[in-house]
């Protein structure tokens, strides 16, 4: 700590002598959100300033003259609704740009202007939405620029305690949000993902790519489907139209680069890599594994015409998790050395790498616009695990290598006309799905070996339309909508009707500040395709045979909601969600919602289509947008999450962490230094004891190196409550053609310690050893070891923009 505090001020002291003052400049165009259309003569208005100006015949305006910083920016035209911009990053080192699509009222041209404030709302999604823009994840204390870390500061979402960023919503499971990058879905956003589920310990979007991020926790418009408990858009600039300009990012665990520039008069191109230096970090804390990460992610924009324009993506990663064998040289502390030995033991070695492509063309009509939506997808996932780490075939345990594959196409059609807004569409996709496995492990009490290979493809479909309108002078908002996804991998599954999913919002201004918002929907998920391709020894897809089907949930959700100003925000919502369909493990006799998250794999095993499960609770929010210098948000969630058992009784599930408390605050001071904390607290999740008795036999322990389950006891413990404190400091200098911003992040401030499930072993002699029990030969003598984890985590970060 002492020594990063020494950088920071030499830092400090070097840069400030050479910096000065530099202007940057906002520049775009203001049009018609549905058909393109310049609106010229808009007023664009940099609040908390005087500067300002109008949008020419072309819709185009530049704002220049502007300090560095972050600005609201609002847009007003007579006929259209307000538009409020929050939070916009203005470098010296390339304008920005801000390209602001309008929406058209029903109000007649002597009417006067429409209002609005700038926290996002949609007639189809009034309430479970939240929007965060890319300056609040680059601040974000112990955010370290991803986006998974932020979007857990949100009311209703929950964490894992370990080194994941799993996202769990409102009770659900971790694999029940889906991504999409401007439109184009993208199967998860972090490295070493978990397959069958989600999760990860890194973030693989570059944040200079977004705009902002919008989150639904509820509500889910119908053209976003096979999603349970959110939705998340990610939106991304446009690329610098105006010359090459770059980024060159230093953080605590990898080095990033991004280009951002012309192609050609029309089209612009962002283009980044990143490398990681993780593994030094965890070596140098002593940690037993060494994840190796790196990445890529472009977009490429070209406008054909007025009428015409085509985005392409990309967005891949390589991944690799090494074990660290030489952990415990130098280390003393036997519980340190329990705790590596345990998970040198039990850990595999993981190689993964995935990517998605994908390209968009949007045609303008006069009333609409049309969107055709072309991607692919591709996960590649291998897994080793030796005993004792010694690579011979007669000490292997795991060898797993699983692919997926997805083609997909999504037409979709957007319009807006005398008041009623329309989005109806239709979506392919081809799955490829193949997985070969042997692991040795335990089923029933005893040891067995799967060995298997699977290899399936199949079509899926779906259809969608939504309806929106306002009545009552706009104080009354209506949306009715439906969903139906199918698929031939079935035939139970190709009935369109039996996934038939419709939603209606409501929303309905009280008061011109107060707001009462509704929601009722049905939402359908398809199993992960680990169940869907399971096979046995004899090549049959046993739960094809077991009646696999969709999963389903129910949801109510209501809300009411202020707004004090056009800066701040309080809301309540509370919501009741149930489920059916859910994955039953046959072997374990519990739901796949009582499993919980972890590295590997999920769902890799023979399962029924019979689960129950329900969640509930109440979300309270309180935020406060930048506004002169302060900014903070609250946000305190109950909920309970809960699954039926083999007896059809109720137990908490996996995600049922009761109590979850965010308070995030900053500054910003003068000489552009900014201050940010953020508090977290958690309830504890429940987890279910060993069974030692079983766990013990020397016939279970050598293929299985853990403790196993005593699912008889499902989920009666829990775990204590956890919480910690985050911090840090921004300082920004700017120079003639170039800006540097140096950060101090440090996590976990006053070192608070996490107590999880203790983990189970076998003593060891002096030889390492397993030491039989002298009671019973035919067992090993266990122990247990604590599961501590939390340590104060200091880091720097260089950014440099030119």
């Amino acid at each position: 700590m002492k020594k990063i505090r020494l950088i920071m001020i030499l830092l400090s002291l070097l840069v400030s002598s050479m910096a000065y003052s530099q202007k940057g400049i906002i520049k775009g165009r203001v049009y018609n959100s549905v058909n393109n259309k310049a609106i010229p003569f808009a007023d664009i208005l940099v609040d908390g300033t005087q500067r300002g100006t109008s949008s020419n015949e072309k819709g185009e305006f530049r704002i220049s003259g502007l300090k560095p910083g972050e600005y609201t920016i609002s847009c007003s035209f007579l006929g259209f609704k307000d538009v409020v911009l929050y939070e916009i990053r203005v470098s010296n080192s390339k304008p920005t740009v801000l390209n602001i699509p309008m929406i058209e009222t029903s109000s007649k041209l002597d009417e006067v202007l429409v209002t609005s404030s700038g926290f996002k709302r949609l007639p189809e999604s009034p309430l479970s939405l939240r929007t965060i823009t890319a300056t609040e994840i680059y601040r974000s204390p112990g955010g370290d620029r991803d986006i998974s870390k932020v979007i857990q500061i949100l009311p209703g979402v929950a964490s894992s305690t370990s080194y994941r960023n799993d996202i769990i919503v409102r009770g659900g499971a971790p694999n029940e949000n889906r991504f999409f990058l401007d439109g184009i879905e993208i199967p998860n956003i972090n490295h070493f993902a978990t397959q069958g589920s989600s999760g990860g310990p890194v973030g693989m979007i570059n944040v200079n790519f977004i705009r902002e991020t919008n989150f639904y926790a509820g509500a889910f418009p119908a053209n976003r489907g096979n999603a349970l408990s959110s939705v998340i858009e990610l939106n991304q600039i446009s690329g610098n139209d105006e010359k090459w300009t770059g980024n060159v990012m230093v953080g605590s665990s990898d080095l990033g680069l991004t280009l951002d520039g012309p192609i050609s008069k029309n089209s612009s191109l962002i283009f980044s890599v990143r490398r990681s230096y993780l593994q030094f970090l965890f070596k140098f804390l002593k940690l037993p594994f060494l994840p190796v990460y790196n990445d890529i992610q472009y977009k490429y924009d070209l406008k054909i015409d007025d009428k015409n324009k085509l985005t392409f993506i990309g967005l891949g990663a390589f991944d690799d998790l090494d074990l660290n064998t030489d952990v415990n040289d130098d280390v003393s502390d036997q519980d340190e050395l329990d705790r590596n030995n345990y998970i040198l033991g039990n850990l595999p070695e993981n190689k993964q790498w995935n990517y998605t492509i994908g390209g968009k063309w949007t045609h303008f009509s006069a009333h609409s616009y049309q969107s055709f939506i072309l991607s692919r997808n591709h996960l590649h996932n291998n897994a080793q695990k030796y005993q004792d780490n010694i690579e011979q075939v007669a000490n292997l345990l795991l060898d797993y290598t699983s692919e997926e594959i997805e083609n997909k196409f999504r037409f979709e059609s957007t319009g807006r006309n005398n008041g009623w807004k329309w989005n109806y569409g239709v979506g392919y996709e081809y799955v490829k799905y193949t997985n070969s496995t042997f692991s040795k492990q335990e089923e029933k009490g005893k040891p067995i070996v799967k060995d298997f290979t699977s290899d399936m493809n199949f079509s899926k479909y779906s259809l969608f339309s939504q309806l929106s309108r306002q009545f009552i002078n706009d104080r009354l908002t209506l949306s009715l909508g439906f969903r139906t996804d199918f698929n031939d991998y079935s035939n139970d599954m190709n009935n369109p009707l039996e996934q038939f999913s419709p939603r209606f919002s409501a929303s309905f201004r009280l008061f011109p500040d107060w707001s009462l918002n509704f929601n009722l929907g049905r939402y359908f998920q398809l199993p992960a395709y680990t169940v869907m391709g399971y096979r046995d020894s004899k090549g049959v897809l046993v739960n094809k045979e077991n009646d696999v089907k969709y999963i389903n949930s129910n949801h109510l959700v209501f809300g009411l909601e202020y707004l004090p100003t056009k800066y701040s925000k309080i809301s309540v919502e509370g919501f009741y969600k149930t489920y059916g369909n859910y994955p039953f493990l046959v072997d374990k006799g519990i739901s796949l919602a009582n499993l919980g998250g972890d590295y590997g794999v999920i769902g890799n095993e023979e399962i029924t289509s019979s689960s129950k499960g329900r969640s509930y609770g109440i979300e309270v929010l309180m935020q406060q947008k930048l506004m002169s210098s302060v900014y903070g948000i609250i946000s305190y969630t109950w909920v309970r999450s809960e699954f039926e058992d083999l007896n059809k009784n109720y137990h908490p599930s996996s995600w049922d962490n009761k109590h979850i408390l965010n308070i995030t605050a900053g500054y910003k001071a003068p000489r552009n230094w900014e201050f940010g904390m953020k508090f977290r607290l958690l309830g504890g999740g429940p987890y279910t004891p060993y069974n030692k008795q079983l766990s013990s036999l020397k016939t279970i322990w050598n293929v299985t190196r853990q403790g196993i389950a005593d699912w008889s006891k499902l989920n009666t413990l829990r775990n204590n409550l956890s919480h910690g404190l985050d911090i840090r400091i921004d300082k920004k200098w700017y120079f003639k053609s170039w800006s540097l911003d140096l950060y101090m992040d440090i996590q976990n401030v006053y070192n608070a310690k996490i107590k999880g499930q203790p983990y189970i072993d076998v003593e060891r002699d002096k030889n390492g050893m397993f030491i039989e029990d002298p009671k019973d030969p035919t067992r090993y003598k266990l122990y247990e070891i604590e599961n501590i984890s939390g340590t104060i985590l200091p880091s720097i970060g260089i950014m440099i923009e030119f």
